[in-house]
């Protein structure tokens, strides 16, 4: 069975890559906090390939419909796929995805935030497949996200000091 690095290159996903920040924006943390047999994922907005915010910014069921905000959380997939690779050196150290908890800019009574968070999921279940891919999961919404996101997610995963066999 193909390790996660060689799912990625089948499936032709392209791993965006680090943040650009805007000007005199400074964020004093890790996007990726190894820990023992842990990596503790900082929470990550959507990029474009090139690195840049993905847009459509705003609140979801708003000024974002609900496949747009899909397709944000995975983009927000792909970048922490990207901070993972980087940090790790390669993605077939991750032996099991833990937990996720994504937080969604919703409108006032929006309540379709798993259905959004779904596009997250899906993404790390086609790439690591059932075993190491399955995660518990928090889908909430909130008033407001830093640089008007629509979807935040953070992470924890276990890794193994080399790549799974």
């Amino acid at each position: 069975m193909p390790g996660a690095d060689e799912k990625v290159a089948a499936l032709g996903i392209v791993l965006p890559p680090p943040l650009k920040l805007p000007a005199g924006m400074v964020l004093p943390f890790p996007w990726v906090n190894v820990r023992g047999d842990r990596a503790y994922i900082s929470g990550h907005g959507p990029q474009e390939p090139d690195g840049s915010l993905a847009g459509p910014f705003g609140a979801v069921g708003e000024s974002v419909s609900l496949e747009e905000a899909r397709a944000s959380a995975r983009k927000v997939g792909l970048s922490m796929l990207g901070s993972l690779k980087r940090e790790l050196g390669s993605l077939d150290r991750i032996t099991g995805w833990c937990r996720v908890h994504g937080m969604v800019n919703s409108a006032l009574r929006f309540t379709e935030t798993p259905a959004v968070m779904n596009g997250f999921s899906e993404l790390i279940l086609e790439v690591f497949g059932p075993e190491i891919g399955r995660h518990a999961r928090t889908a909430i919404g909130v008033a407001a996200l830093p640089l008007n996101f629509p979807v935040e997610i953070e992470a924890e995963v276990m890794i193994g000091s080399s790549s799974a066999a």
